[in-house]
């Protein structure tokens, strides 16, 4: 199943908003849209979806004469001692929002210590997340969230994963070849969701994008039953557009 790519994609996005927030974090009594597009330059159409995602993740709000200033999460997010519980709590909140929104579970993940680690989610009753009947850590080759991450990775560091945590078959689906898993993790296309169509377990597909901050290695994907793989393009582009808000947030 091919994707498109996204064209702006969540790196782009980031690197965007950080210009923002800088600029507004120049003027504390607030600055108008008019003046923020000339100090960022940044097309109008841009900078308005910008605004309005960084207004949504409370990194800024209005001011009554319609300008912006610093809004409460960025003021948390760097205060010191209390910034991991609160990077932790909007993080769970704008993951929650992104359940509902792609009506679908998601996750995020990071490359830790050598293991595929899942280190928040949100599911539902109506969104239920994957069982995991093979611990996750093992799995990575054939989940959407861990060939996600070994893509960041660089060909030793794979093969080295790999060396740890055979390719072990799950399901007919499963790539046992290192080889062939080898070769498509360095053929996959930054700015296209990984997938996992019924590798990992027979019933369920999964995509998932890179959310990488710095020198962390981390993935952001979301989990479907097969009776709704009709919407797996749809929802993956969906991640895509929303990864950038939890970049942000990690890179804050």
């Amino acid at each position: 199943m091919a994707l498109k790519p996204e064209p702006t994609a969540p790196l782009r996005s980031v690197r965007h908003a950080l210009r923002v927030l800088e600029s507004v974090a120049r003027h504390s009594g607030g600055v108008a849209e008019s003046q923020l597009a000339r100090e960022t330059g940044l097309p109008a159409g841009q900078l308005s979806r910008l605004l309005l995602m960084l207004r949504e993740e409370d990194y800024l709000r209005h001011t009554e004469d319609g300008g912006y200033v610093v809004g409460d999460s960025l003021v948390l997010l760097g205060s010191g001692a209390a910034r991991e519980q609160a990077l932790r709590q909007k993080l769970q909140r704008s993951l929650c929002r992104l359940r509902d929104t792609v009506g679908a579970a998601v996750y995020l993940s990071a490359y830790v210590d050598g293991e595929v680690r899942i280190t928040q989610y949100a599911d539902g009753p109506g969104t239920p997340k994957v069982n995991e009947w093979v611990d996750f850590r093992t799995a990575g080759h054939a989940l959407a969230v861990g060939k996600c991450l070994l893509t960041q990775l660089d060909h030793d560091e794979r093969r080295e994963h790999l060396s740890r945590h055979r390719t072990a078959r799950f399901t007919s689906h499963t790539i046992t070849s290192e080889k062939a898993l080898l070769h498509k993790l360095a053929a996959q296309p930054a700015t296209v969701p990984v997938l996992d169509l019924q590798e990992y377990a027979v019933g369920t597909v999964c995509a998932a994008v890179p959310v990488t901050a710095g020198s962390a290695v981390g993935s952001l994907a979301l989990s479907l039953p097969m009776s709704e793989a009709h919407r797996l393009r749809e929802a993956a582009d969906l991640l895509n557009r929303h990864a950038a808000p939890m970049l942000l947030s990690l890179v804050l």
